[in-house]
C-alpha cells in the first residue's frame, strides 16, 4: 500500500517527470537548489495543499500534477463514503492542475473534486514531516493535537459542551447585568398586554365587524331592496312567479302532442323553483323585525375600542391581534430569560456536563502523556542525546476551555541529571531537530498512513546520530513506504532505493530531473556528499564501505 508513481508538468523548474517509487525506504539527494523538495511541494499539491500561480513553470499555460496510490482498506472506505465509485484491484489516481491565472482543478480516479476532498484522503495516504517540524513544538495547539492524535484523544463532545456551557454563563451574567431593564420592559409588556385583554380582539372580528356595521348602516335601503324585488317577482299582478306559472301550464297542455314541450316545460320548472327560493330569502330580510336599533350603536362602540388602542399602539387595527401574540410571547420569554434560579440552573447542569467529559479527556491524556514520554525518551538515546529526557507535562487552567482542562507542554532535558525546560528553550538547534525527529518517528509509527515523507528533518545533525537516524528510517520501510530527503551520505546509505536528483541548463532555461542510481552511480553520488564534487580515492572508498551490508 503505497506511493507507486508520479507525474509532473510544467511545475516550477520541472518541465515533465515521470517517476517510479518503490516499496521500502527510499531516498532523494542532490546538490541545493536542485529540485529536491520540489517533488515533495508537487505532491502536496496532489494532495489539496494551496499553491498559488508561481508554482507554474515560466511560459507554460498550467501546471499538471498525478499521483497514483496502491488502494488501502481505509482509501477504500473513504471513496465508497464521499462517492467516489471504484473497481477491485483498481488503483487510486489523484490529478490536480493550476493554470497561470491560479485557477485550480481536482480530480479523483477521473472524476471532478473539491481541494477539501483531497485533503480529506490525502490523511489515509500520506504523513508528511517537514525539516521545521520543531517550530510547532513550540505552539500550544499543535502540541496538544499532537499528543491526542497519539493517544486516539478526541475532544469534539468537549468542544460542544464547552460551547453550551459558555452560553448558558453569557446567559445568566446578562440577566443578572440586566435586572432592572428587563423589569422595566416586563412592566411596559404587562400593561400593554392589559390594555389588549380589555379588547381581547379576535383573529377574524376586524372583518367581520366592519361587514357588519355596513350591513347594519344600510339597512333600510336594504330593505327596500328586497321589498321591490319581492314585488316583482311575486306580489304584483304579472309577476314573475306569476308569468312563469302561466308558462309552465300552456306547455304542459300540449306536451301530449310535442314531447318537446315536455323538455322546455322541466326547464321552466327548474326555474321556477329557484324564484320561490330567491322570495323566501327575500322575505327575511324585507323583514323589519330584523332591524336592531342598538345594534349599531354597539358596533359603533366596539369599532372606536379598535380604532382607539391602534392608534395608541400605531399600526393598523386589524394588526391587533398578531401585536397580542406577539407580547405574550415576548414577555414569556422575557420571564423566562431574567428567571436567575432557572438560569443558574442550567448553567451548573451545563458545566457539570462539561467537566465530566473534560475529567474523561483529561484522563486519556494523562495515560497518553505518560506513554508517549516514554517512546520519544527512548528514541533520544539513539540520536546523541544518551541519559535524555522527555516529558508531556499536562498544565491545568484556571477554568474548561473548549480543548479542555489543561494545556500540554512538551519537555526535555538534553543531558543527564538536567532539569527538564520548555522545548522552545532548548539552546541547541542541533537538539531541537533530534528531538523533532524523534517525535516524527516515534508518531510515524502510530499513523495510518501507508507513506511517510521526511523532508530534510535531519537537518543539524550527523556522524553516528546520521547513522542511527537512517537505520530507524529503513526500519519504518520495512512495514511502510518511507521517502526521505536528505543531504547527510549516512541517511542514505541506509535506503533501499536512492533517486538523484539533479538540474540543467538548454535553450528553454532550467530544468530538474529526477532519475533512479545505484552501484557505481550511487557509490559517486555518496562520496560527492561526503567531500563535495570533486572525488577523491578516499571519499570513494568510504561510499562503497558506508553500502556494505
Amino acid at each position: 500500500m503505497s506511493l507507486r508513481r508520479m507525474s509532473l508538468r510544467d511545475f516550477v523548474i520541472v518541465r515533465a517527470l515521470d517517476l517510479e517509487l518503490e516499496t521500502g525506504f527510499t531516498v532523494l539527494t542532490g546538490e541545493t537548489g536542485a529540485g529536491k523538495s520540489i517533488l515533495i511541494d508537487a505532491l502536496q499539491f496532489a494532495l489539496g495543499a494551496r499553491a498559488d500561480a508561481g508554482v507554474v513553470r515560466e511560459g507554460a499555460p498550467r501546471c499538471e500534477i498525478a499521483a497514483e496510490f496502491d488502494l488501502s482498506e481505509l482509501a477504500r472506505q473513504w471513496l465508497d463514503e464521499n462517492g467516489f465509485a471504484i473497481e477491485p484491484g483498481e488503483a487510486l489516481l489523484l490529478k490536480r492542475s493550476l493554470d497561470s491565472q491560479g485557477r485550480s482543478r481536482a480530480w479523483i480516479n477521473g472524476s471532478a473534486a473539491t481541494v477539501a476532498q483531497l485533503k480529506s484522503l490525502a490523511e489515509e495516504l500520506v504523513d508528511i514531516h517537514g525539516q521545521h517540524a520543531w517550530q510547532s513544538l513550540t505552539r500550544p495547539d499543535a502540541v496538544r493535537q499532537l499528543l491526542d492524535d497519539y493517544g486516539r484523544v478526541s475532544s469534539v463532545e468537549l468542544r460542544g459542551l464547552w460551547t453550551d456551557w459558555r452560553q448558558a454563563l453569557q446567559a445568566l451574567e446578562q440577566a443578572r447585568q440586566q435586572q432592572a431593564t428587563l423589569q422595566q420592559e416586563r412592566e411596559r409588556l404587562q400593561w400593554q398586554l392589559g390594555e389588549l385583554a380589555k379588547l381581547a380582539p379576535g383573529a377574524d372580528e376586524w372583518d367581520e365587524l366592519n361587514l357588519q356595521h355596513g350591513r347594519l348602516a344600510h339597512a333600510q335601503g336594504l330593505m327596500d331592496a328586497a321589498r321591490s324585488a319581492l314585488q316583482s317577482l311575486d306580489e304584483e299582478e304579472g309577476g314573475a312567479t306569476q308569468l312563469l306559472h302561466r308558462a309552465l301550464q300552456a306547455l304542459q297542455e300540449q306536451q301530449h302532442i310535442e314531447p318537446r314541450y315536455g323538455e322546455i316545460a322541466a326547464v321552466l320548472q327548474g326555474a321556477l323553483t329557484q324564484v320561490e327560493d330567491a322570495c323566501h330569502d327575500l322575505q327575511h330580510h324585507a323583514d323589519p323585525t330584523e332591524l336592531d336599533p342598538g345594534a349599531l350603536e354597539v358596533l359603533d362602540q366596539r369599532l372606536a375600542q379598535w380604532l382607539s388602542l391602534a392608534r395608541r399602539f400605531r399600526c393598523q387595527p386589524e394588526e391587533l391581534p398578531e401585536r397580542l401574540d406577539q407580547w405574550q410571547r415576548q414577555l414569556a420569554e422575557l420571564v423566562r430569560s431574567s428567571d436567575l434560579d432557572a438560569l443558574q440552573q442550567v448553567e451548573r447542569r451545563t458545566q457539570q456536563a462539561l467537566l465530566k467529559a473534560a475529567d474523561k479527556v483529561s484522563a486519556a491524556r494523562e495515560q497518553a502523556a505518560v506513554q508517549l514520554s516514554q517512546a520519544i525518551t527512548t528514541a533520544m538515546q539513539g540520536l546523541g542525546m544518551a541519559g535524555g529526557r522527555f516529558e508531556a507535562r499536562l498544565a491545568p487552567l484556571p477554568e474548561p476551555q473548549a480543548h479542555g482542562q489543561e494545556n500540554i507542554e512538551f519537555l526535555v532535558a538534553g543531558h543527564p541529571g538536567s532539569t527538564p525546560r520548555p522545548v522552545g528553550k532548548v539552546a541547541s538547534g542541533g537538539e531541537l531537530s533530534r528531538i523533532a525527529l524523534a517525535i516524527s518517528v516515534t508518531t510515524s509509527q502510530l499513523g495510518q498512513a501507508p507513506t511517510l515523507i521526511f523532508d530534510e528533518v535531519d537537518s543539524g545533525i550527523g556522524g553516528a546520530v546520521a547513522q542511527t537516524v537512517g537505520q530507524l528510517m529503513r526500519q519504518l520501510g520495512r512495514d511502510r513506504q518511507v521517502l526521505a530527503v536528505t543531504h547527510l551520505p549516512q541517511v542514505a546509505a541506509s535506503a533501499d532505493h536512492h533517486l538523484f536528483v539533479s538540474k540543467r541548463q538548454d535553450d528553454q532555461g532550467t530544468a530538474s530531473e529526477v532519475r533512479a542510481i545505484a552501484d557505481e552511480t550511487r557509490v559517486q553520488e555518496l562520496a560527492r556528499m561526503l567531500g563535495g564534487d570533486k572525488l577523491s580515492d578516499a571519499s570513494l572508498a568510504h561510499a562503497r564501505e558506508m553500502l556494505l551490508p
